[in-house]
């Protein structure tokens, strides 16, 4: 997550600042691609299952591993993957064109006495996208593991599933004009810079755009500007085609003795960070410009979280909004105390749990739901969509299916097509009570996509049947009104919007697709 209000902060020790350097910043990478400083390598080093046990927290089965090896990647590995202290004259080894010197020009080291301590993390990072697959370094600060205590309130979080998950939803479609709000270490300007022709990253946090700087100097990304500010604030004025945004957008009480983590902690009053996005952002989309963002909502008394949302968005927008789970007050408190570092057995942990509590039951709050938001600003007299659903089940290129799903709502201005396709990954169930010859439910399955489960009848169930590109959509219409005898004004009127939604989720295609 990325910074955007600001907030109390907690004091902390004096930390190393990174130090962005162009030239230092392609030295340091040439040794790093020099050691082959990659996952795969680096996997292959310690193996998957202590691979996997770092992801959990767990860095011994690595250092088990490579019990006493010194060689290059060895030596990298456990200086910016575990974070820990190493023997100057092996980092020399390592890194022979930036140097010790230089590391820790780029504040990403401190040498006491004979050994190189590490002041960031660099861990690679891969992706794939519509130009293929690829992988970044990425440095950000130093983890719970490697620090040993609680993270500092002003933490520059690297990648982690959040950030992932914003990743895979971005539609991947060339724009001239990106916007990364709250970049944090930059991970979404990078990937958002392969189809950009320019992309501004924004942060409240110094400390994080200077992260964001270096990661995308390391990787030889040159079309990202950066600039401190909060919000919209730092593009007042300016207009993009793409806005995306990993908001701090978790819902902390504002009470005393709550730590505020800056990669997390928007600093405003329940979900108010993410009502004030949508709010503001249509301000900053082009014609055609999409907003992308991950949030967590409340419901409340009375108002479902899906209703809220719905209310903060301007209807002359199309809005696609997904929420992905739902938690209790309890189970949303108790996991983000965890992600601070507290522990049940701890002596604060009930403290907190208790603020939390109090903050939820003073708003009347009854559960938080987490999802993904779509904004888009149509073409003047567009048909607005508007959907805002839950969807539990895994979704695969989550991207491509939003965008297949806005191509194809434009495409329906226009009317259902003349003749139409089942998508080959589409199924039907039919469930039969015993000793029935009808069935009593009819399911349209998709295998990609949205993954999603449709209940049909048997005429909606009859006209996809039919769905082979020969016949048109009137001549299915007429035979099915025939078949069930009943009047085809009456029928159409009945199956054209359910039409539309299939064709909307991608079940049904226009024939020649």
């Amino acid at each position: 997550m990325g910074t955007l209000k600001a907030r109390r902060v907690t004091a902390v020790p004096e930390r190393a600042q990174p130090r962005p350097d162009s030239s230092l910043s392609r030295a340091l990478a040439a040794d790093l691609d020099a050691a082959d400083f990659r996952s795969e390598p680096l996997r292959s080093l310690w193996g998957e299952e202590a691979d996997d046990a770092l992801g959990r927290g767990l860095r011994e089965p690595i250092l088990r591993a490579l019990d006493s090896r010194d060689d290059v990647l060895p030596t990298l590995g456990r200086l910016w993957v575990l974070g820990m202290p190493q023997p100057q004259h092996a980092v020399e080894r390592a890194l022979p064109g930036v140097g010790v010197a230089g590391a820790v020009a780029l504040g990403l080291v401190r040498v006491d006495g004979e050994s190189v301590h590490p002041e960031a993390l660099i861990r690679p990072q891969s992706f794939v996208d519509a130009d293929g697959v690829g992988e970044w370094w990425i440095a950000s600060d130093l983890d719970e593991i490697a620090l040993g205590t609680a993270l500092p309130a002003d933490h520059v979080l690297g990648v982690g599933g959040a950030s992932r998950t914003l990743g895979e939803l971005i539609i991947p479609v060339p724009v001239e004009r990106a916007l990364d709000l709250g970049t944090g270490c930059g991970i979404q300007a990078l990937l958002v810079s392969r189809h950009a022709v320019r992309v501004v990253a924004t942060d409240i946090s110094a400390r994080a755009l200077a992260y964001a700087e270096l990661n995308a100097q390391l990787n030889g990304v040159h079309n990202i500007e950066f600039r401190l500010g909060s919000l919209f604030e730092p593009v007042a004025g300016e207009r993009f085609d793409l806005v995306v945004s990993n908001p701090p957008f978790v819902i902390t009480p504002r009470a005393t003795g709550v730590p505020e983590y800056e990669y997390r902690d928007g600093g405003l009053v329940g979900d108010a960070l993410v009502e004030e996005f949508l709010r503001r952002a249509p301000a900053h989309l082009a014609p055609g410009g999409i907003a992308q963002l991950l949030g967590n909502w409340e419901s409340r008394a009375g108002a479902r979280g899906l209703d809220r949302v719905r209310s903060w968005v301007d209807d002359d927008l199309d809005a696609w909004v997904i929420q992905r789970e739902e938690l209790t007050p309890l189970g949303y408190a108790e996991l983000w105390i965890r992600d601070g570092g507290a522990l049940p057995r701890d002596a604060d942990f009930t403290r907190l749990l208790t603020a939390w509590l109090d903050d939820f039951a003073d708003r009347g709050v009854t559960a938080v739901g987490f999802g993904y938001i779509l904004l888009r600003r149509p073409a003047p007299g567009a048909a607005v969509l508007r959907r805002f659903e839950s969807i539990s089940q895994p979704v695969s290129n989550l991207g491509r299916a939003l965008g297949a799903g806005l191509a194809a709502h434009d495409a329906l201005a226009d009317g259902i097509p003349d003749r139409l396709i089942v998508a080959p990954d589409v199924t039907e169930a039919r469930h039969l009570m015993p000793g029935e010859d009808d069935p009593s439910v009819i399911e349209l399955r998709q295998g990609g996509g949205f993954a999603r489960t449709i209940g049909v009848d048997s005429a909606l169930a009859g006209f996809v049947g039919a769905c082979d590109g020969e016949l048109t959509v009137g001549q299915i219409v007429a035979a099915l009104s025939d078949l069930f005898d009943v009047p085809l004004a009456d029928l159409w009127a009945d199956i054209e919007p359910r039409i539309r939604r299939l064709v909307i989720d991608g079940l049904l295609l226009p024939a020649g697709e």
